[in-house]
């Protein structure tokens, strides 16, 4: 990743300072990337990136790091990024693509192909918790990101919102597991849901529990195929 001299950032900034502080740098697109599934043991990796415009149309109501957030004020949140972003791309990289390639590796591979898909090209980059190496502009890695760059919050909200309707999805077509619930992530009563009825084509078989669960017992529903079984963008604009 390409770097830049350092920066200064004001420790008593808002979620907008450091896109501010990069603006008066003269990065004018300042792309945030975050996930949303790489503590799931069930479903896709989501990757997206947003660029915020400058000024007043750039401050989304209400955003905050999507963790933080009930699941209204996400959708909430959700419409605000795609209504006043500047571009905007999600990823979906399929369990079996996670199974194959590795979590940390599909992470990376997700990152860059969201912000490769951005409309617009980013001057700078900033991604939550780890660096992306190979991107063609100067970057950062920020710790906690999602909490304190809004670019970045922008984009967790994109990937979890995305990500909570793929795992709904899931639910529908294996109801027994409670996707709707704990969206594939580790709970005690999904833990029961494998130990009595074994995994189905939505886990990620490479994973301890989940493989230690035995094989699937659960017959696959006949219907649509669900988004994220294959990697694809869900928006990109």
């Amino acid at each position: 990743m390409i770097t830049i001299p350092r920066t200064v950032i004001r420790r008593d900034g808002d979620l907008y300072t450091f896109e501010d502080a990069l603006r008066r740098r003269g990065f004018h697109a300042v792309a945030g990337a975050d996930e949303a599934g790489r503590g799931a043991c069930a479903g896709p990796l989501v990757v997206a990136a947003v660029i915020l415009p400058p000024g007043r149309r750039g401050r989304v109501p209400g955003l905050a790091d999507s963790k933080l957030l009930t699941p209204a004020a996400r959708e909430e949140a959700y419409v605000e990024v795609l209504a006043r972003a500047m571009a905007h791309s999600v990823v979906v990289i399929g369990q079996e693509e996670v199974d194959r390639r590795g979590l940390h590796v599909c992470n990376l591979t997700g990152m860059r192909r969201a912000l490769a898909r951005l409309s617009v090209a980013p001057g700078y980059v900033l991604t939550d918790g780890f660096a992306v190496d190979g991107l063609s502009v100067p970057g950062l890695a920020v710790w906690k990101g999602d909490q304190v760059a809004a670019c970045i919050a922008a984009a967790s909200v994109l990937a979890k919102v995305t990500r909570d309707r793929l795992m709904d999805d899931w639910h529908v077509r294996f109801p027994r597991y409670g996707f709707d619930a704990h969206k594939g992530y580790v709970t005690a009563g999904h833990q029961e849901a494998l130990a009595a009825y074994g995994p189905c084509v939505a886990h990620r078989h490479s994973y301890a529990n989940v493989r230690n669960a035995g094989v699937s017992r659960q017959p696959a529903v006949p219907g649509t195929p669900v988004m994220g079984d294959n990697d694809g963008v869900e928006a990109a604009t």
